[in-house]
């Protein structure tokens, strides 16, 4: 297609496509795929077993894991997402919090409170002394990661976005400190991810919504930037032209049938892959949730049981891509998806715009883009995740020393990410149980730390990681890593 430029509703270059820019999105070869027929056990666990050698699947591979119905093969591919899960990434947990900085909102998108028509929508774009209070109060309680999050509209242009990274990096309070900050928000041209990037930024994060054409154009109106599906789907590919080497991706599960957004997502990675030669750093996979000034009927909810299905489908999928699980699903229904597959998570999440200092523990619902269902403190949810046997993480050492895009694949493919992500974890949660929790919390954290440095052979590492936990534990000194 070439370098393809765009216009906007007005008519004026909105930007450019990216080099050789295609829809990669084939709905009638889905389709295909998806009809239903009797599935062959020796076919699917032929595909497990190529998952678990760490390999990622094709389109077809992954629609055979889909169209398995029968109860036992189901279960078989719950445990192969648990043991792949166990493979690559070990036991650790990394822990995220979101910020809304504002929900202006030039779009109309059907399922969404922030779309402009909705009247009961109350809108705001936090000041920066207002965001700095909003960090200030996640800093207190030992957040280190943050995902800021903008609606689409003029306000916020990568400029600000940009000066708004700056901000939440620059405030510092006693130990606490942000050491990465993601961005979730509208496409940007190829200059605009490049100012962002020029921030610090980690990952920046665009869901598609819904990979199926028809669907994708109901839900966005005519006459907004989001109803143009090209754009939006090949805004990462934009991204990574512009320096962006880590990049997020998601679908929002209830808008169409959840077998064919799990095959747009893998479409999606195995896009990137043959393009860029990374895939997206992480997937998201949110369900519909009530919204403020949404009613709908929604003939494609999922339920518990396919949504677990889905997430263990995609760890076996896409091997070393982030999977990240969000508070938008009960405590209970969270504890059990971990398992399968799940790399990230928020905790301690407040999604109205001022929410960590405003509104105590009660949702605003016409503040905010959807109800959350586990808005749980992060201290209570890092004692569950230490009592699952988990090693709650806020490591951000990768990011930093440049182990991003093709250099993160080049140490995770071959495993010895395990060399570094381990002792990070460990790092990072000495900090947290020593400067942040709770004193139950903190006890159980510390047994947890001793167990897991059993599992370290005896020799000079496993002394330098000891040292390294007795410096946090005995003085100021904080972020240290490999």
């Amino acid at each position: 297609m070439g370098n393809t430029t765009i216009t906007n509703k007005k008519g004026t270059m909105a930007g450019s496509l990216s080099r050789g820019a295609v829809d990669f999105i084939d709905d009638a070869r889905i389709g295909e795929l998806l009809v239903p027929g009797k599935s062959d056990p020796s076919r699917v666990r032929e595909v497990i077993s190529k998952s678990l050698s760490k390999q990622p699947l094709q389109l077809e591979e992954t629609a055979v894991l889909l169209k398995a119905e029968q109860p036992e093969l189901i279960e078989e591919i719950f445990e192969a997402a648990r043991e792949l899960k166990r493979r690559v990434y070990g036991n650790r947990i990394v822990l995220f919090a979101p910020l809304y900085l504002g929900n202006k909102c030039i779009n109309d998108c059907r399922y969404c409170a922030f779309r402009r028509s909705n009247p009961e929508q109350v809108r705001r774009t936090l000041s920066f002394d207002e965001i700095r209070d909003q960090v200030r109060a996640l800093e207190n309680k030992g957040h280190k990661r943050l995902i800021l999050v903008f609606g689409e509209h003029g306000e916020y242009s990568a400029e600000f976005m940009a000066e708004c990274v700056k901000t939440v990096y620059d405030l510092k309070v006693g130990r606490g400190e942000i050491r990465r900050v993601n961005i979730n928000a509208a496409p940007l041209d190829h200059e605009g991810f490049g100012i962002v990037k020029s921030a610090g930024i980690g990952t920046y994060q665009i869901f598609q919504e819904t990979y199926h054409h028809e669907t994708y154009a109901k839900m966005h109106p005519k006459g907004t930037m989001k109803s143009d599906f090209m754009w939006r789907l090949d805004s990462l590919s934009r991204a990574f032209e512009s320096g962006c080497d880590d990049m997020g991706t998601g679908a929002l599960f209830g808008l169409y049938d959840w077998r064919f957004e799990v095959l747009g997502l893998v479409s999606h990675a195995l896009h990137l892959q043959g393009k860029y030669g990374v895939g997206p750093h992480t997937i998201s996979f949110p369900r519909l949730r009530p919204a403020s000034g949404v009613e709908m009927e929604w003939p494609y909810l999922v339920s518990d049981y396919d949504f677990k299905r889905l997430v263990a489908i995609l760890r076996l999928s896409v091997p070393y891509t982030g999977m990240i699980l969000t508070a938008r699903e009960q405590p209970a229904l969270r504890r059990e998806v971990m398992a399968f597959g799940v790399s990230q998570i928020d905790a301690g999440s407040r999604i109205e715009l001022g929410g960590y200092t405003e509104f105590g523990d009660s949702q605003v619902l016409n503040r905010e883009q959807f109800s959350l269902g586990d808005i749980r403190s992060l201290d209570e949810i890092m004692k569950e995740l230490i009592e699952d046997d988990y090693i709650p993480s806020f490591c951000t050492a990768c990011y930093r020393l440049g182990r991003t895009g093709e250099h993160f694949m080049e140490f995770a493919i071959p495993g010895f990410i395990e060399r570094f992500c381990t002792p990070n974890a460990l790092s990072t949660l000495t900090e947290y149980l020593v400067d942040y929790a709770s004193p139950e919390t903190r006890e159980a954290g510390f047994r947890a730390v001793e167990k897991q440095l059993e599992l370290i052979p005896d020799g000079s590492r496993k002394n330098d990681i000891v040292a390294r936990l007795a410096l946090i534990r005995e003085t100021d000194k904080r972020d240290l890593y490999y």
